[in-house]
């Protein structure tokens, strides 16, 4: 988009992002808002239950347009570049090739978690030789273990982790620290003991908690959010500032805005207010990055939200999509279920196929099931990530091509020279069969947790794989 056409489209947008802030409920209880640094904060000894309020005595000026950030910001980069290859002529699906400053992401393609710059039950070296290429690292928990000092020391994280040649991605540790305030996204932290399901929940929607280690562990403002560190009690606070800062620090290819990730069950008012203030978090976000991004080399994307609300959606995708972003989230509540997903997809993913928003990747936060992923790559979805494969074989159940195999079942014990997949030329499937997979998993024996991730690593990726081949030769 020329600047005479972002003038044009800002004036729109800014209009309609000023009218809608100044339409928003207000509540009359507003928490005091004090600066990031005050002492006051990372002092206060008693956290309260995380409310979100706001109040008339504190009004938001309008959100910036298009026209407020320079115009080298909008400008193609060289050491991020997104390429469509081919754009299939029977769905939204396209193929293409992201190039970072540490290696390509050919899309559609599959984005596996490494929270704490690690695969869990395998390494780097296994997860290149299954054709991983991206891989989303957890900014909350880098924070607190080793700390982003330690990362930034050494080097940034592909040094610290010796992965030089292929690209990370981290988000803004929102998604944890949202988490454990509103209790909407538990899986990852369960797994890890860091959340204590309530045992009650309030019946005032507008009062959101969750216990951590027995402790009111979020507190959220308009500045700020504070919480509690689960490895030794300490009080962090993380501003849109900050978390792009260790960001930057940790030195990722790809980087996240701070955003809020709200329950799923608030009614509209709530959901419209959160979208709100993810915009004027996300705008903080990226003024930030825009400090010093021509230097650090790093890419941004926005996270577009709205629940599965038509409206609010479609305000904060051409909102966003106006500003100077290098690609495009789509994160916050994606509906209850599969079906739900496909639905947000169906009506949303036609939006970014216009000429202005059709030249940036589009990433599916959180979701990356095998069914998941095929309605997305056919909705024009380019990368996504989770934890799915990686967490199930942990749990002993592997990807086959015929659905899924769960190798502990007994069934399995004289299942001898059987592949898992018949078609899968991973070097699990190429030296081990089911029975002996079987007998690990029976005896807990780790090695067969390493054995069964590089498997699911390495279907995913040849299922992305035969996906861009199929968009390629007009099967999809």
């Amino acid at each position: 988009m020329d600047y005479t056409s972002r003038r044009r489209s800002a004036n729109l947008i800014g209009r309609s992002a000023a009218a809608s802030i100044s339409q928003a409920r207000r509540s009359d209880t507003a928490s005091v808002l004090l600066p990031a640094h005050s002492d006051n904060i990372v002092g206060h000894q008693s956290f309260i239950s995380c409310r979100r309020s706001f109040s008339n005595s504190y009004p938001h000026p309008p959100l910036p347009t298009s026209l407020d950030f320079p115009s080298w910001a909008y400008e193609s980069k060289a050491y991020f570049r997104f390429e469509i290859l081919h754009q299939s002529k029977k769905s939204l699906a396209r193929v293409g090739r992201i190039t970072t400053p540490h290696g390509v992401i050919d899309t559609p393609g599959f984005v596996a978690v490494g929270t704490n710059a690690a695969l869990k039950a395998s390494d780097f070296t296994s997860a290149n030789e299954a054709g991983q290429q991206l891989i989303f690292s957890n900014t909350y928990h880098l924070m607190l273990q080793p700390g982003i000092d330690i990362i930034r020391e050494a080097g940034g994280i592909h040094k610290f982790t010796g992965r030089t040649n292929r690209p990370f991605i981290t988000d803004s540790g929102g998604f944890q620290v949202f988490s454990l305030a509103y209790g909407s996204v538990k899986e990852s932290l369960e797994s890890m003991g860091e959340l204590k399901r309530a045992k009650s929940r309030s019946k005032n929607k507008r009062h959101w908690r969750s216990d951590v280690t027995g402790a009111n562990a979020v507190k959220v403002t308009e500045d700020h959010v504070i919480f509690k560190s689960y490895r030794d009690g300490s009080k962090v606070v993380l501003t849109p500032e900050s978390s792009i800062q260790a960001q930057k620090d940790i030195g990722a290819d790809i980087i996240i805005p701070l955003d809020e990730l709200p329950h799923h069950h608030i009614d509209r008012d709530m959901l419209e207010q959160s979208l709100e203030r993810s915009h004027r978090w996300e705008v903080r976000s990226l003024n930030e990055h825009l400090k010093d991004s021509r230097s650090r080399e790093q890419a941004i994307y926005c996270v577009v939200h709205g629940g599965t609300d038509v409206e609010l959606r479609t305000r904060s995708l051409k909102y966003l999509t106006s500003l100077p972003w290098d690609g495009y989230a789509i994160g916050g509540s994606l509906g209850n279920g599969r079906e739900e997903l496909k639905e947000l997809l169906r009506w949303m993913m036609p939006l970014f196929n216009v000429e202005e928003r059709r030249a940036k990747p589009r990433h599916l936060l959180g979701i990356a099931d095998v069914e998941s992923v095929e309605n997305a790559v056919c909705f024009g979805v380019d990368t996504m990530d989770s934890s799915y494969p990686t967490k199930i074989a942990r749990h002993g159940t592997l990807l086959t091509k015929d659905g899924l195999l769960r190798i502990k079942r007994g069934q399995h014990a004289k299942s001898y020279g059987m592949k898992i997949d018949e078609s899968c030329e991973c070097s699990t499937c190429n030296h081990y069969d089911i029975g002996y997979l079987n007998h690990l998993f029976k005896a807990n024996e780790p090695v067969a947790l390493q054995l069964a991730t590089q498997h699911n690593l390495h279907f995913m990726n040849q299922f992305m794989a035969t996906m861009r081949s199929d968009i390629i030769e007009g099967k999809i």
